[in-house]
């Protein structure tokens, strides 16, 4: 099974990227496979590349990942009670990255945990230094994920879902807190999501995702206001909003995700659309660009 189907995206310098999809459509695999941290076995990479400021990092020997890992790609993962060691301070954890990235002494890697956890917003760091992982909120325990996600200032961060399970008020802390120090200190960012609100505020290009393919990419506006795959639309239509009357319904998308165990030699998207024609049953339409740095992967996408 192909959990990630050959997708190309780029990130630049001080820029924000949303990977947006569904449960199961590849978004997160894509993201460990930029680190080579998926699980062998039952994953593999089998192809591809994955450039880094010039380097290719599927050729890189394990040492040589490991310093990539951490030192200049940071990477906040989906849940951090799991994510996070239960049985270490956050202290531990947060110098651990610097003393073997960096070679800090331990009194100098404390002084730069301490600076790492006023920079995401927490007060009181001595205390919460000398605290353990279950001590801490959910809110607070992503604030230090994202603390040691930037303990190295990495040129790019990688972030899995960094709002989930997290209450609305406590997401918005948590993506501005990203948005602001990611224009403060020029990072590259990738965040992955099905957050379709996130990707308007937040992000300047997006990447859709649909059974393990990128089937639309554009700007955040362009992908707001000309929506041009059936699915990407799809998703706009079934998220509130305020413009719209109060009682106004929202058109769900019908149908499940499909099988990826299950797929044919057609559309993935083909048998939940309602612009689906013959051809989308024989062909698997290609990204093409439909303008202004616009491109979709839909045969009929000039009938929207």
């Amino acid at each position: 099974m192909k959990a990630v189907d050959g997708i190309t995206y780029s990130v630049e310098e001080g820029e924000t990227v949303a990977i947006v999809g569904e449960s199961g459509c590849g978004k997160s695999v894509s993201a460990l496979s930029v680190l080579r941290l998926i699980p062998d076995p039952p994953g593999k990479i089998v192809g591809g590349s994955i450039r880094f400021m010039g380097k290719e990092l599927l050729s890189m020997s394990d040492d040589e990942i490991r310093e990539i890992r951490g030192n200049h790609i940071g990477m906040v993962f989906q849940e951090p009670m799991t994510s996070l060691n239960p049985v270490l301070t956050i202290g531990r954890q947060l110098t651990e990255t610097v003393e073997h990235h960096i070679g800090l002494e331990h009194e100098k890697a404390m002084d730069r945990a301490r600076e790492l956890l006023r920079l995401v917003g927490i007060s009181d760091a001595d205390r919460r230094l000398e605290q353990y992982p279950h001590h801490l909120s959910g809110g607070m325990r992503q604030r230090v994920m994202i603390a040691m996600a930037l303990a190295c200032e990495p040129k790019l961060i990688i972030a899995d879902e960094p709002t989930t399970a997290l209450d609305v008020t406590i997401q918005a802390q948590i993506l501005e807190l990203m948005k602001e120090l990611t224009q403060r200190l020029g990072v590259a960012l990738v965040i992955i999501t099905h957050n379709l609100g996130v990707v308007a505020r937040y992000a300047n290009r997006v990447n859709v995702m649909y059974a393990g393919k990128i089937i639309e990419r554009g700007t955040a506006a362009e992908i707001y206001h000309n929506p041009r795959h059936p699915y990407t639309l799809g998703l706009l239509r079934s998220v509130p909003r305020l413009d719209q009357p109060r009682g106004s319904r929202l058109i769900p998308i019908d149908g499940q995700p499909p099988d990826l165990t299950q797929l044919d030699g057609g559309c993935a998207f083909r048998p939940r659309c309602t612009f689906a024609v013959d051809r989308c049953a024989r062909e698997i339409p290609p990204l093409e660009d439909v303008g202004e740095g616009h491109l979709t992967a839909c045969w009929e996408q000039e009938t929207r």
